[in-house]
Parts: structure tokens; C-alpha cells; sequence
């Protein structure tokens, strides 16, 4: 199986930056794809971001687009998300996930705690 383990949550001030980092292990080769999701407190988990293993394409939530980025290192194994221009409505738990080919999101991380203050 495909274990993931997010770091670089934090309390940030608005308008300041973080960047957040999910680090897979395990059976790492059949991994298709990698994405971010948070979750904030009473809301539904929300799609932010995911990129293709294979060819680095990428996709954003409208509501993060233009400032978040998400990137890979593929000899780490590690996908990390930029989150810039942060917002309090970006206050979440973030969470990692990955799937195989033709897959669903069936591997996740632990969680994150993204809080960002007025």
C-alpha cells in the first residue's frame, strides 16, 4: 500500500504564505496521481488541487486558483502545495491523497492544520 505523511501546517497571519508538503512511501510506483483536499470545521472535505505523476498537469479549486501551486519532486516521492495570499476562509485541516490509475482517491495522510487569522 501507499502510506502519506503531510507537514508545514501552522497559524499564519492573512495575506502571509505557507507551504505544505506530502511525503508518500511504500508502493510509491503505482501512484497515478496526487491531490490536496481540506476540510474546515461543519463544511464538507472540498477538492483544492491535484497533479499527474506522469506528466506534471496540474488542476486548482476556482477558489485557490492564482494562489495556491501545487508541485512534485519525483525522487522524493513528495508533492508540495504553495499556498500564498492566504485568506481566514483558507482556515482548514489539509489533507494528502493518491490514487492509482483509473482510481479513486483511496490513500490519505493524517491531516494538516492550516489556521489563518484575521
Amino acid at each position: 500500500q501507499v502510506q502519506l505523511l503531510e507537514s508545514g501546517g501552522g497559524l499564519v497571519q492573512a495575506g502571509g504564505s505557507l507551504r505544505l508538503s506530502c511525503a508518500a512511501s511504500g508502493r510509491t510506483f503505482t501512484v497515478a496521481a496526487m491531490a490536496w483536499f481540506r476540510q474546515a470545521p461543519g463544511k464538507e472535505r472540498e477538492f483544492v488541487s491535484h497533479i499527474n505523476w506522469s506528466d506534471s498537469a496540474t488542476g486548482y479549486a476556482d477558489s485557490v486558483k492564482d494562489r495556491f501551486t501545487i508541485s512534485k519532486d519525483n525522487a522524493k516521492n513528495t508533492v508540495y502545495l504553495q499556498m500564498n495570499s492566504l485568506k481566514p476562509g483558507d482556515t482548514a485541516v489539509y489533507y494528502c491523497a493518491a490514487r492509482r490509475v483509473f482510481g479513486t482517491y483511496e490513500f490519505w495522510g493524517q491531516g494538516t492544520q492550516v489556521t489563518v487569522s484575521s
